[in-house]
């Protein structure tokens, strides 16, 4: 990779964002543009993050120019068009459509599900449809108990409640062993007890084994659930063993496994494969419309032989690229392993982008419902940068908290100052600036205040919505432009202040103050901290939690209780 075309991407990224390069957004453009790249990643991130140290160095000034010299086509903002919703679906009928979103239970969901869910769960209501949400739980060695719990949660959120039936292929294992035998009598399946390595060489010739032509395959299915021991026996659909492709040719539908499930404990020892379980959920379903990752198309393919042997209609299959998240990890079993080191306190933690964290945080079911009809049904694989994709989301999510977020200040580690001519006075101030007809909070103002700034000798300053100071003296009460103030938040000083801590999306907590009225806001309610960001209410605390920091900012005598936040987002 041309070090002087990073260093080019490094100044775009820079000039986006106030001076300061990203190296995940650098190197996700990379990848984006040339996915060939990833073979090289440990390379070019070393290269990334030289460059971007050096271009951090410059001033904004400096950057933009180099740009100009080097690059002036990466200052141009490329044009997106807007996007009118999502594409029709092939042959569907509004008030028959149904589909499907089948995660297996190894943990909660995390933005990719919220990707998955949003497409099929937005096409049913565009049709009036019904979204089934099936939990794939066939595989007794790769469960999460509390996901059987967790998941239904998280997917009644992302879809704003549409999901409108939930399966879970375990309590189904006698349905999938009726298909299984009408496949039998119309001898499309076999048992086979072959080596393994022995029938792969077979396959790869196109020959077949000497289990396909045997004439009692109904009491070897029968011997599958008593007399063959694990690893033993695995059930085959017959296909076409010339088929081009030698994934296709005949391929396992059931093995035994005889691990104890965690619902059905060890009620079953033979055990559907995917191709089986999948295929017969979607026919007894009635499934008009898939959506699925294009990785599954093989098994797409596989499935289909099992539709035509039963005379069953295909549904519509719509494939979708991967997209990679940088920067974000998104894998349940990594994650859990995570958890359980300590480096999470759990699925929830402000850290990581699963949906109970990102809920907790007052994210909107909306914001990732746009985001997937923004990308769309594509076969594109995409890399995504945690940075774009929460500038993605933080947008989409502005746009729905704004209206109903109240208006308050908070000051991070308060300092004490005393204006001299302030006027001693109560002064109101709209909850919300464009719906002032939700009432106003009220500030009873003194001399004395807490403020967050550091205050510079001969300069003019504003307290916001009260008076313009210089060198601690009133100057006026009034706006006055020629004054060129610097607009500072503050508070009065007094007992009634709310004690407010808020964890940040860096897992660091800051503390301050806020205004008295915050006390009328509600656990799980968001509300903008002016200059600051949204944040939602995560707890009340009676805790006192800041008796250091209270000696420090000479605010011993605020006594109310710590409300607790979790930032959003700027």
């Amino acid at each position: 990779m041309d070090k002087k075309h990073i260093r080019n991407l490094a100044l775009q990224n820079a000039i986006k964002f106030n001076g300061k390069a990203n190296p995940g957004a650098v190197i996700g453009h990379i990848i984006s543009n040339d996915p060939k790249a990833k073979a090289n990643i440990k390379e070019i991130a070393k290269k990334v993050n030289e460059v971007i140290k050096e271009v951090n160095k410059l001033s904004l000034n400096k950057q933009n120019q180099e740009l100009i010299d080097n690059a002036p086509e990466l200052l141009k903002e490329k044009k997106h068009e807007k996007k009118q919703g999502l594409k029709p679906l092939k042959k569907a009928k509004e008030g028959k459509v149904i589909m499907r979103f089948a995660p297996s239970p190894s943990g909660p969901m995390h933005i990719g599900h919220a990707f998955g869910i949003s497409l099929s769960s937005e096409y049913c209501r565009k049709y009036k449809g019904k979204l089934i949400l099936r939990i794939e739980d066939t595989n007794p060695d790769n469960i999460y108990e509390p996901a059987y719990k967790l998941i239904p949660e998280d997917g009644k959120w992302i879809t704003k409640n549409n999901i409108k039936e939930i399966i879970i292929q375990s309590d189904r294992l006698e349905t999938y062993y009726k298909y299984f035998e009408k496949l039998l009598e119309l001898e499309k399946v076999y048992i086979c007890t072959c080596n393994p390595e022995k029938y792969k060489e077979l396959i790869t010739n196109s020959q077949a084994c000497h289990c396909r032509s045997l004439n009692n395959q109904k009491q070897r299915w029968k011997d599958m659930f008593k007399k063959y021991k694990q690893g033993e026996a695995v059930a085959r659909v017959k296909t076409d063993l010339a088929h081009k492709n030698p994934a296709m040719r005949d391929f396992p539908v059931f093995r035994i496994n005889e691990s104890s499930h965690p619902k059905q404990k060890k009620k079953y020892r033979v055990w559907p494969l995917m191709n089986m379980s999948v295929t017969v959920d979607d026919i007894e379903s009635n499934m008009t419309h898939i959506i699925r990752a294009k990785e599954h198309a093989d098994n797409a393919k596989r499935q289909e032989y099992i539709y035509n042997y039963l005379k069953k209609p295909i549904p519509e299959t719509l494939f979708v690229g991967r997209i990679n998240f940088i920067g974000m990890p998104v894998s349940c079993s990594k994650t859990k392993q995570a958890i359980q080191e300590g480096k999470y306190k759990d699925w929830d933690d402000i850290k990581l982008p699963f949906l109970l964290a990102l809920k907790r945080r007052g994210y909107q079911p909306e914001s990732f419902i746009k985001y997937a009809e923004e990308v769309g049904v594509s076969l594109t694989d995409k890399t995504v940068s945690k940075e774009d994709f929460f500038k993605s989301i933080n947008s989409f999510n502005r746009n729905f908290i704004d209206k109903k977020a109240d208006r308050y200040f908070f000051i991070q580690d308060p300092k004490k100052i005393k204006i001299k001519g302030a006027p001693k006075k109560e002064i109101k101030i709209a909850i919300h600036p464009d719906f002032k007809e939700r009432g106003n909070r009220t500030l009873k103002t003194d001399e004395d205040f807490y403020i967050e700034d550091k205050i510079e000798k001969g300069k003019n300053y504003r307290l916001m919505h009260l008076l313009n100071f210089k060198n601690n003296e009133l100057i006026s009460e009034e706006i006055d432009e020629t004054l060129k103030t610097k607009m500072i938040h503050w508070l009065p000083v007094e007992e009634s202040l709310i004690k407010t801590e808020i964890l940040m999306d860096t897992g660091k907590t800051i503390k301050g103050l806020s205004e008295p009225d915050l006390k009328k806001a509600k656990i799980g309610d968001i509300v903008q901290f002016e200059r600051f960001g949204f944040c939602r209410l995560d707890e009340i605390s009676e805790k006192r939690s800041f008796s250091d920091d209270a000696r420090k900012n000479h605010f011993s005598d605020i006594k109310n209780k710590v409300y607790k936040f979790w930032f959003t987002h700027k």
